[in-house]
Order: structure tokens, then sequence, then C-alpha cells
């Protein structure tokens, strides 16, 4: 977490790494979504949500992984994920549309 607070990553990337950017010219579902977390880990949500409006649920997706091994092997979990997914799925036909 103090990683992601005291570095700084730049608004705009020099090199895009997305190889779905690179063929279609579209944003990803996932475009953002780095610069987001980063910005939420310095308690900038507005910017966060300018980069990728997902970011929150990227944050959380995240960080859920560092729980405990007892609450991961829960069936709530894997639902939580499997949910998170569908709407970042949903998220990425709707940000393709758009542009």
């Amino acid at each position: 977490m103090a990683l992601l607070y005291f570095v700084s990553v730049p608004d705009e990337p020099r090199y895009r790494l997305c190889a779905f950017h690179w063929l279609t010219g579209l944003p990803c579902p996932l475009c953002g979504l780095t610069r987001g977390i980063f910005a939420l880990a310095k308690g900038r949500l507005t910017e966060a949500e300018h980069f990728n409006a997902l970011s929150p649920l990227g944050f959380a997706m995240l960080f859920s992984l560092f729980w405990s091994r007892e609450w991961r092997a829960k069936p709530q979990w894997a639902q939580a994920w499997a949910g998170g997914i569908a709407a970042f799925a949903i998220y990425g036909v709707l940000r393709a549309a758009a542009v």
C-alpha cells in the first residue's frame, strides 16, 4: 500500500501496453485501471474514476487477495469475484460502444 501511495504514475502513459488498444484503438475494460488504483491509494476518488470508472471495484478485488485464507475459501468470495469480472466485461462493452 505504501508503494501505491508514494509512487506516482503519469496521467498519460508514454507507451500503451494494452494489446486490445493497439489492435482496435478502443480502450479495454482494464485501460486506466493501474492509474486509477494509484490515484485511489492517494485518496483521489474522482481522479481514479476519470481513469477507469471501476477503479474502486478493481481496488477492492485486488486487496481481497490479501484477506484471510479462511474467508477466501468461502463460496461468497468466488461469487463476489465472478460478479466483479462480469461488471468489468459489461463495462468494457459499454465503454467500447461509447467511443
